[in-house]
């Protein structure tokens, strides 16, 4: 990190740091790093600048966005305080003592998704009426524009390389992509999206704590209880799981397999066209659940 960036997390701790733990992990570049200070104080200090990835500070922004309106709470890592120079951008946050979670294991995937319903219930709570987005310029993402990009990577799916979205879909796109952009017709709440397991830590007492809110958006209220659901969308456990979210069941299997079908043909897209800066894993990961999300879709389908 620059030098202005250190002194200012230096301050903000509030004591000279003694122990700097880097964590590994995750997909953006930059600074991830457990602070601990002289006097026993301890921060996540995440940080990022333009070098690094062009994007990257955007999602900083919105975090810090996000994490102000939504305040202080059990659920997640409350801000500690945050730098902008125009360049850097940086994010204090509580540190979190844990690891995260395997979702594997049934009784952890059930506490995942009772949680993820009540974070839903605090989001609305906390901002009823939340301000309107702006991706562009690090506000609050917009689902209903991602939506219909969806859709726009749906009606070129025969540009497409086969290896990288099957036959069913590229053969079928006159039938997906109305049923994608129909998706941004839902009514739309504050919502995370971005619910991983490596975005997710759990205490030594039990409780799970969300991560990461780069990605908090305006969207439709059954995204965040769908994607806590994906680490088993291939399996027929994720069909019947559907039924326990009251969202969910008012959303329908249309809308879930248009979402499937949407999101992964996206991320293949992207896998076709886009140039990372500074962002190894990303190519694998958009290739990896584009395949299982499809697959899913797929089995849903009786395809």
């Amino acid at each position: 990190m620059p030098a202005d960036v250190r002194v200012w997390a230096e301050g903000e701790l509030g004591s000279p740091v003694v122990e700097a733990h880097d964590q590994v992990g995750g997909m953006s570049p930059g600074c991830a790093t457990r602070l601990v200070g002289a006097d026993g104080q301890c921060a996540f200090v995440k940080a990022v600048g333009l070098e690094l990835n062009p994007m990257t500070p955007l999602l900083f922004r919105r975090e810090v966005v996000a994490l102000d309106l939504v305040g202080r709470h059990e659920l997640w890592a409350g801000k500690l305080s945050s730098y902008d120079d125009g360049d850097w951008v940086a994010v204090m946050l509580e540190d979190v003592e844990g690891e995260h979670p395997n979702l594997d294991d049934d009784a952890t995937m059930s506490l995942l998704l009772r949680e993820t319903e009540r974070l839903g219930q605090v989001l609305t709570e906390r901002v009823p009426d939340p301000p309107a987005p702006d991706p562009d310029n690090g506000g609050l993402g917009d689902l209903r524009r991602q939506f219909h990009s969806w859709a726009d990577a749906v009606g070129r799916a025969r540009d497409i390389p086969p290896e990288l979205l099957p036959e069913w879909v590229r053969l079928d796109a006159a039938t997906w992509e109305p049923l994608v952009r129909e998706l941004a017709d839902h009514e739309v709440r504050l919502v995370n999206f971005d619910i991983r397991s490596d975005n997710l830590l759990e205490r030594p007492t039990g409780e799970l704590v969300f991560l990461d809110w780069g990605g908090t958006s305006l969207g439709p209220r059954w995204v965040d209880p769908l994607l806590a659901r994906l680490e088993r969308v291939e399996d027929p456990w994720f069909d019947a799981s559907l039924s326990s979210s009251p969202a969910l069941v008012a959303a329908g299997d249309v809308a879930v397999d248009a979402w499937l079908v949407g999101f992964a043909t996206m991320l293949a897209w992207r896998a076709h066209t886009a140039v990372d800066v500074n962002l190894p894993t990303l190519m694998d990961f958009r290739i990896a659940m584009s395949r299982r999300m499809l697959a899913g879709a797929a089995r849903r389908l009786d395809i």
